[in-house]
């Protein structure tokens, strides 16, 4: 079994509701990503996946985050704009483009601050 890892960044703001501190208060992160994905058999070129495949995907997802408020994204209109469901989004969204591909989707990392993160896996 082979592990993949690529990273990205984005922008955000966003606030917490119903959380009682400073990041009630509208703030923003600039947000790193991190998408594992696990592979079994590798190609003639001697690669699961060409990385690129992979970063075009996560960056179609970023896109969709960055320079945005992330509270107006319908996604979190129900749910709290943390980095748990940050990670959570992202995960649903890259699984759509890679069910059925080479690799299987295992974990996404969002890194809200160079000391913190949260992870999304099923």
């Amino acid at each position: 079994m082979f592990t993949l890892c690529i990273k990205d960044s984005f922008s955000a703001a966003h606030k917490l509701e119903d959380y009682h501190g400073q990041c009630e208060e509208l703030h923003g992160h600039n947000f790193i990503v991190e998408a594992l994905f696990d592979g079994e058999k590798l190609g003639t070129s001697g690669m699961v996946i060409d990385f690129k495949i992979l970063k075009n995907y996560l960056q179609d997802v970023l896109k969709s985050l960055d320079h945005t408020y992330i509270n107006d994204i319908p996604f979190f209109k129900q749910r709290a704009s943390s980095s748990e469901y940050i990670a959570m989004y992202i995960y649903s969204e890259l699984r759509k483009m890679t069910d059925n591909g080479p690799v299987r989707l295992t974990e996404v990392k969002v890194w809200e601050s160079e000391k913190a993160w949260a992870s999304y896996h099923e």
